[in-house]
């Protein structure tokens, strides 16, 4: 019989961990903050305060007063960031802020706007409903009676109450997230670097290209097999931006 997917709330202070697994075993991972949100799909009455051609988008101020790093984001021109500036307009945070710069936005959306100066207009889902919503016929076990409450309206009978939300196999595959290496199939190996600029991800196929075949259908052999775990630790990972694999 397959596993059953299950989402595990694993709650300490500040901190939620937050992973899916089901028959291939870790399937999405994430680490929510309550009281530190990533303001991934908060939604604002914001200001376009400059076009930049040159970039493709426009600087949107999501305060009032002078824009910052977290007070302002970036619209590309392909989410609506063609507006004028001046303009006012509902966005969505698709990205947080990182690295000095502020959110990724969207102006994808269709909200009621009132008027008035830039500022907060709803906030988004926290990273277990988010992946609640995402993986929707999954059972969502949780070891914290408050945070079960508190998400009981939302999430209704999905929710069950346990002692433990992280059993020995979650525990490992979660810490093996924090090594930069993990172990692909047939012998080949991966190593993440991030740089500024971009994530650098090695390939070492090792002695998944050895063997009696000629040496470029062995290499496209191992590629052709390392590919799906590959693209699952980008996943687990929440590897974004420019990701050269080598």
């Amino acid at each position: 019989l397959s596993a059953p997917m299950m989402i595990r709330a694993s709650v300490s202070p500040g901190e939620v961990r937050v992973a899916v697994s089901g028959e291939g075993g870790l399937i999405d991972y994430a680490i929510w903050r309550p009281g530190a949100p990533d303001g991934v799909g908060d939604v604002y009455r914001g200001r376009v305060t400059a076009h930049l051609p040159a970039l493709a988008g426009a600087f949107v101020a999501l305060a009032s007063g002078v824009p910052e790093a977290g007070a302002s984001g970036f619209l590309p021109d392909s989410e609506g960031g063609t507006a004028p500036e001046g303009t006012l307009l509902a966005v969505r945070i698709t990205r947080a802020a990182q690295g000095g710069k502020g959110p990724r936005l969207s102006a994808r959306l269709a909200v009621e706007m009132p008027p008035g100066p830039p500022a907060l207009l709803q906030r988004g889902p926290g990273a277990l409903e988010r992946l609640a919503a995402l993986h929707p016929t999954a059972g969502i076990q949780i070891d914290d009676a408050g945070l079960l409450a508190l998400l009981r309206p939302m999430l209704g009978d999905r929710l069950a109450l346990v002692r433990r939300a992280f059993d020995d196999a979650a525990e490992a595959a979660v810490a093996a997230l924090a090594g930069p290496t993990a172990v692909l199939p047939g012998g080949a190996a991966m190593s993440v670097h991030p740089t500024p600029a971009l994530t650098a991800i090695d390939l070492d196929l090792g002695a998944a290209a050895a063997g009696r075949r000629a040496k470029g259908a062995a290499h496209e052999a191992a590629n052709r097999a390392a590919m799906p775990e590959l693209a699952r630790q980008i996943r687990l990972r929440n590897l974004g931006g420019g990701i050269v694999v080598d």
